[in-house]
């Protein structure tokens, strides 16, 4: 399997050749152009690293979500502290895995 870019737009299509027209924005095949081995490998590989970066987001919005509920309850000091941290934590971490992907999008590590 081929990956091939739109020349006008920049979509990247997977496939044995183009499409007969871009699904993005309706440029014919005839603008696409095969993307090289290297440049197709990391965009495979970045594929897979921004998905799990996704993963990630979604998952500290989960823990963000279960530190609140545990804030609300507010047990005991030793609780409150861990679940403020474990929001605290969290936070950054869901920060730090979208300004990552936006970085890769940047740097055309998207596809």
């Amino acid at each position: 399997m081929k990956l091939f870019r739109c020349g006008v737009c920049g979509y990247v299509h997977d496939g044995d050749e183009a499409p007969d027209k871009c699904p993005k924005c309706g440029a014919p095949k005839d603008k696409f152009t095969v993307i090289d081995d290297s440049e197709s490998e990391l965009i495979k590989r970045s594929r897979f690293t921004n998905d799990l970066h996704c993963k990630l987001i979604t998952l500290m919005g989960e823990v963000i979500e279960l530190a609140e509920a545990g804030l609300e309850d507010a047990l005991d000091p030793p609780c409150v502290a861990l679940f403020k941290y474990a929001k605290e934590q969290a936070w950054i971490i869901r920060q730090a895995s979208r300004a990552e992907i936006r970085g890769h999008m940047n740097k055309g590590k998207w596809g």
